[in-house]
This record gives C-alpha cells, structure tokens and sequence, in this order.
C-alpha cells in the first residue's frame, strides 16, 4: 500500500467483543460534538474539545477515545486546509481568494454536515471514519 493510501482509506476500526456502553457512546458523542466549540473560541476550539475529550478517556474507553482521536485527527486536516487557503491569498495578493472562498464555504459545509453524521454514528455505538483525514495523531 503506498503512502497517499495510507493518508486517505481509513483504518478499520477497533475491535472489541462487546458493544460499547452507554457511558462510552456519549463520551465518542461529546468528543465529535465538542468540535463546535469553534464557534465560541473563534477556531481553535474545534481542535481542543476532541483533544481534551480524548486525552481524558483514552486509558478508560477505547471507544470513546477512538472516537475523539478521529475527530481531532478530522479537525487538525481542516484546520491545516483553512491554513493553505489563507496562505493562497496571502501569497496571490488577494487573488486567491476567488478561489479560497468557494472551497472554504465547502469545507466549512462539510464539516458540519460530517461532524453531525460522525455524532449520530457515535452515539449509535458505530465507529464513524471521516473521509479524506490525515491521520496525524496515532
């Protein structure tokens, strides 16, 4: 399998013998939902609420865990899409944005519509892999 592969098919996801419990599926719940903390801390929320969900439930619920790292994992490769968009107008004096523009209103699109079905997957006891994420955190 070639590196690209490996960026962008997600993992199978983790096994285990039983079903996750309640308690973990709204921990895997909140760790997807707590990415629309970006609203209130103006982006960077969107990174910290997964993080902070995951480093506190990954020793006591795989699931949930799992679950958060995905998300982090989802919102850094956006964060790092938002990034190479803003450098594009920067570096075109402006000019870029005619093309930033449309595909942040899209990504931004996406990433509502995808964090909701990654909620609702969660809290179903599924374990939801986002489409096109860097896998940064292991």
């Amino acid at each position: 399998m070639s590196d690209i592969e490996n960026l962008t098919s997600p993992p199978p996801p983790p096994e285990t013998g039983a079903p996750p419990s309640s308690d973990e599926r709204t921990w895997a719940l909140i760790g997807h939902l707590s990415s629309f903390s970006a609203f209130v801390t103006g982006g960077i929320g969107g990174v910290v609420g997964p993080l902070v969900v995951w480093l506190i439930k990954r020793d006591t619920m795989s699931f949930a865990a799992d679950q958060a790292k995905e998300a982090l994992n989802f919102n850094i490769t956006l964060a790092i899409a938002g990034c190479a968009l803003v450098l594009l107008c920067i570096v075109t004096f402006g000019l870029g944005i005619l093309i930033a523009w449309p595909i942040g209103i899209v990504l931004a699109i996406a990433w509502f519509v995808l964090t909701i079905i990654a909620a609702i997957k969660a809290n179903e006891g599924v374990a939801y892999r986002y489409p096109f994420t860097l896998r940064l955190v292991k």
